[in-house]
């Protein structure tokens, strides 16, 4: 059967198929429209899942102004189908430079939007740093990543964050599943498929054992992978070792590994010192959201050449002839290679839930009197969610009887036979 022209020049089709999460949202708040009257700044890797996260927004009345939170993510038709819609406004294209990102986010702020859901803490460190006056009229925001929950920290500890922000990174919903399911199997997806080199049976040395690391090492094991840990809080370093990893520090592991992927969201944690003792055809990626993680500097200024072998992998000659490899110019390997499509759509469509419902709570709910300052998702927020997911995937769980939900609030268990 021929498909439908609207169909086969949707670029949001198959995202919408496998985001049934959003689709209930779009259905429920379709008519009511609750964020009416409100213009949400929505940053994100624009592809086709995010695209229907901001139908999403719209659906529900918002006026929605959209960019980039990395420049080379970006997917130009998914630009152009949101941007022709009325109501929505991109500050975004295909190919843009880091020069042209950046003047694009400020270029969106000047449009003074009142809430805004960011990743990465772009839009929202930018606004305070340069748009002050805007700043003061934001009702709120929602926050996806580690990387900008640990940059929302710091302006708090500051004193200088001037309105209320979810942190939506740390609720169950997103970290156990998107951080951990969705980074893992979209980062080995796309090293795989860019490299075409197989990961059973090879060293793999994953950075960083918080909930993206671990799902990274988790699903590396899975596909046979020899797996090794660096760490540098001792807590999960020892959760590593007892998850069955090899536990190393950096020094250690770069003479041994094959593939090494950074997800620590710090800087320089793979530098010269590890280069140097790296075996010839080592490969790196990078899968935390600033290419800081590897220190490019110093892996060029070491190079004698420079080549690419293949689109998507830089290959560096050092003086004493190894080969080391770097996938996507050490950005998201999972969202910048030239095979990336970012996480699975069943995944995401959780984490674009949770962006919604924290711009709902906060302009259309109960979340309307907090004071600034970074918050943690409400857990009946979080429930909710999860509740659609099992919903849409046919799943039943049980309910607590009257007695249980009263065992529960007791102390002194009176029925107890101890």
């Amino acid at each position: 059967m021929t498909p439908k022209p609207s169909d086969a020049d949707d670029p949001l089709t198959w995202a919408r198929e496998h985001t049934p999460i959003l689709r209930s949202f779009q259905d429920e708040y379709g008519e009511t429209r609750p964020l009416e009257n409100h213009t949400v700044a929505f940053a994100s890797h624009l592809e086709p899942k995010s695209g229907v996260a901001i139908e999403t927004l719209r659906a529900a009345g918002a006026e929605v102004l959209f960019t980039p939170s990395e420049p080379q993510s970006t997917h130009g038709p998914v630009v152009e189908e949101l941007d022709a819609r009325d109501g929505i406004t991109a500050f975004a294209w295909e190919g843009m430079t880091d020069e042209e990102f950046d003047a694009a986010q400020h270029d969106l702020l000047e449009h003074d939007p009142d809430f805004i859901l960011d990743d990465g803490c772009e839009l929202i460190a930018k606004v305070h740093a340069d748009h002050p006056d805007v700043a003061a009229d934001v009702i709120g925001g929602g926050e996806q990543t580690t990387a900008g929950i640990t940059r929302l920290e710091a302006m708090e500890d500051e004193g200088v964050l001037e309105f209320p922000v979810y942190g939506v990174n740390d609720t169950p919903m997103k970290h156990f599943f998107d951080n951990v399911h969705g980074t893992g199997e979209s980062s080995l997806t796309n090293i795989a498929i860019t490299t075409n080199a197989i990961i059973s049976g090879k060293d793999v040395v994953i950075c960083g054992y918080g909930y993206c690391g671990r799902g990274i090492a988790r699903k590396a094991r899975g596909m046979g992978a020899q797996t090794i840990v660096t760490e540098v809080d001792p807590r999960k370093a020892l959760q590593a070792h007892m998850d069955g990893h090899r536990v190393m520090s950096m020094t250690e592991a770069a003479e041994v590994g094959d593939l090494f992927i950074t997800a620590t969201g710090n800087r320089e944690v793979i530098r010269e010192e590890h280069f140097e003792a790296m075996q010839d055809g080592a490969t790196l990626a990078n899968s935390g959201h600033f290419d800081v993680e590897i220190a490019l500097d110093e892996l060029e200024a070491m190079a004698v050449d420079v080549t690419t072998p293949k689109e998507g992998v830089t290959q560096y000659h050092t003086h004493d002839g190894r080969r080391l490899n770097l996938l996507a110019d050490g950005r998201l390997v999972n969202l910048t290679g030239p095979y990336s499509q970012g996480h699975p759509a069943e995944v995401i469509d959780t984490t674009h839930a949770m962006m919604f419902i924290a711009a709902h709570d906060m302009l259309a709910g109960d979340g309307d009197g907090l004071t600034p300052g970074l918050y943690n998702i409400p857990d009946r927020l979080d429930r909710a969610v999860a509740e659609r997911k099992l919903e849409t995937l046919g799943v039943s769980i049980d309910e607590m009887t009257e007695s249980q939900q009263a065992y529960g609030k007791e102390w002194e268990h009176p029925d107890s036979s101890f």
